[in-house]
């Protein structure tokens, strides 16, 4: 029997099917136990479980959905290509819709960056642009420069290379040994400046300071060993930092002058996350290469594009270097069909325009919630925002892990799903919650998903 999406749903039946044959990502089996929600269908901002009751989706999927669920185009499109083309590897060919994509990804991307290698996903991304690197300095007759240089508490992706690069020590335990040559620096974490020993009352001192330690890094490593730095514009993983004045400027005086690489990973950032096409353009600042995924497509069909400068792929057009590496499913048609349909609604909607005008009020509604007894912090660009808790706010006092999890799982997840909001509370740092709706979204949901926060976060801190 095939399976009908439309058909009734027998919730108690999937949960304990769910429980006996699937293994969901990043999940404690906890969650199974207690009876996996089970989500049906999707519209606008909102998702809906198999009882049919609403929910805000506050995280856009998985930052992934910026166009917003239900777009009749995309599914139509990506269709109407399979019905034309359905499958053809970029193994030694080529196929009209990603030859057109990885056109207009160039015209969005900023200096000249007009290579395009696509992928299935941010992570293959990410251990694509590794792997680049490596090859672009050997071919340079500079063999040794294979380490690469990141954040702490920074997430770059789950394949042996990329969590390499994540900066997440819990997450890396159980895989070592790595691919070698990973190496960490302090993060842009402004709240938690004092605690690392660097400028807490000036913002883009601080933000020198924190440039100034992957110059450390590099001579510390050695030049001649070091090939890329890669960052995030803003960073997930500890709750949405960004990047102080003046940063990436002088990570980019850095890198030139060292002979390094720098990747902008905008798995999340990119396509119209904090406001343009690519972060790094918004941003004001040119990598050598950038990864992408997500909001490529706004999630309708998998992909991710690794999108690298003239300078990085001019070797790579000599036909005495070939770049070996690629994914079966990399550059689907119906993925690259589903992707230009997106970007079309991104540029007849203003969806990047409507990002940039509305972010000051989504700041200014979550700022709001700086009158509740654990809300520290509330930081982040775009429509990419993070709220950090805290036990005191005098001192920025953190909870233990034990507390942590207690009320990030034990409390906070259930409570906010209760009420009617899907996002994502989160201890890979201290304790935060992120949002990152649809970038459909304005001031009339920037209210609800306020009113909802207030409710649940006060119940919280009465119970701290």
């Amino acid at each position: 029997m095939s399976f009908d999406p439309t058909a009734a749903v027998d919730t108690a039946a999937l949960q304990a099917s769910a429980k006996r044959h699937m293994w969901p990502h990043f999940t404690n089996r906890k969650v199974l136990n207690d009876g996996i929600p089970v989500i049906t269908r999707a519209e606008g901002h909102h998702i809906y479980d198999a009882a049919g009751k609403q929910y805000i989706d506050g995280l856009a999927g998985l930052f992934v959905v910026n166009a917003g669920h239900g777009r009749q185009r995309i599914v139509e499109a990506a269709a109407k290509q399979m019905q034309q083309l359905d499958f053809m590897p970029l193994w030694s060919y080529a196929h009209p819709a990603a030859i057109e994509l990885s056109e207009r990804l160039s015209s969005y991307a900023p200096g000249q960056m007009n290579k395009v290698f696509f992928t299935t996903g941010g992570g293959e991304a990410v251990e694509s642009a590794f792997k680049l690197a490596k090859h672009f300095w050997k071919i340079q007759g500079k063999p040794m420069k294979h380490k690469v240089i990141s954040r702490s508490v920074a997430y770059h992706g789950t394949p042996q290379g990329a969590l390499a690069i994540t900066g997440i020590p819990d997450m890396k335990k159980f895989y070592e040994p790595l691919t070698p040559g990973g190496h960490r620096v302090p993060n842009t974490n402004f709240y938690r400046a004092e605690e690392m020993g660097a400028p807490s009352n000036d913002l883009e001192a601080f933000g020198q300071w924190a440039a100034n330690r992957i110059e450390e890094a590099i001579l510390f490593e050695g030049p001649d060993t070091v090939a890329a730095v890669f960052l995030e514009p803003v960073q997930n993983s500890g709750g949405c930092f960004p990047p102080p004045p003046g940063y990436f400027k002088r990570v980019r005086e850095i890198c030139d002058q060292y002979d390094v690489l720098l990747v902008s990973d905008e798995v999340i950032c990119a396509y119209g996350r904090v406001g343009d096409f690519f972060a790094s353009k918004a941003l004001g600042y040119e990598p050598d290469i950038i990864t992408s995924a997500k909001g490529i497509t706004s999630g309708y069909v998998p992909l991710g594009a690794m999108i690298v400068s003239d300078k990085v792929s001019e070797p790579f057009n000599s036909t005495e270097n070939t770049f070996y590496h690629g994914f079966t499913f990399a550059g689907h048609p119906a993925a690259a069909a589903a992707a230009l349909a997106n970007l079309d609604i991104f540029e007849e909607e203003n969806l990047n325009g409507r990002v940039r005008e509305n972010s000051p009020l989504f700041r200014a509604e979550l700022e709001k919630l700086l009158d509740i007894d654990i809300v520290g912090d509330v930081r982040g660009e775009g429509y990419f925002f993070g709220i950090e808790l805290v036990k005191d706010k005098a001192t920025k006092e953190t909870f233990n892990e034990e507390e942590s999890d207690r009320l990030l799982r034990d409390y906070l997840s259930p409570a906010l799903w209760d009420a009617g909001l899907y996002c994502r509370a989160d201890d890979r740092g201290d304790p935060v919650i992120q949002l990152a709706p649809p970038l459909t979204i304005g001031p009339a949901e920037f209210a609800e998903i306020g009113g909802i926060l207030r409710s649940v976060l006060k119940d919280a801190s009465s119970k701290i």
